[in-house]
């Protein structure tokens, strides 16, 4: 099972998430994923693979665990303190995660997710009831995100 704030990294990984949001009925909501390994919500996102850019990285994570496809909008924050951005897989295996998080819209028709066995659930949220339990390195990514501004953060 995946747990957050470990420590002591045994590798280093580039990876992406996506603040997407949609004007829905009752205001602007947010896309999220229940994840499979440990059953939290969270920004769809993933790790950047060899040759490819974070731009369509992004794209790719959203539309396998979503199947919504999305334009890439303004640079949210890139968070790499090792404090809170180190995760433990188990089996040893501690990643230590430098994540570019986007902020997006959706585009066109959603289809299927093609990675279901990582994605339990996925739906539209508003930001002020969010689903529990939250992963929580993703709070200070969704809170930059509906903070808005010119610059990205950095932390």
């Amino acid at each position: 099972m995946t747990r957050y704030y470990a420590s002591d990294p045994t590798e280093l990984r580039i990876s992406v998430s996506a603040v997407v949001w949609r004007d829905g009925p009752h205001g602007r909501q947010l896309l999220l994923v229940q994840r499979s390994d440990n059953a939290h919500w969270g920004l769809p996102g993933g790790y950047v693979e060899r040759g490819e850019s974070v731009r369509d990285a992004i794209v790719r994570e959203v539309s396998e665990e979503t199947g919504v496809p999305i334009k890439v909008g303004r640079l949210v924050g890139v968070y790499s303190d090792p404090s809170f951005m180190v995760i433990d897989y188990g089996a040893g295996r501690r990643v230590h995660a430098v994540n570019l998080c986007f902020e997006a819209t959706p585009v066109g028709e959603a289809g299927a997710p093609t990675t279901p066995d990582e994605t339990l659930a996925s739906g539209y949220f508003s930001p002020d009831a969010l689903p529990e339990p939250l992963v929580p390195i993703h709070r200070v990514r969704i809170a930059d995100a509906a903070a808005g501004g010119a610059e990205a953060s950095v932390r």
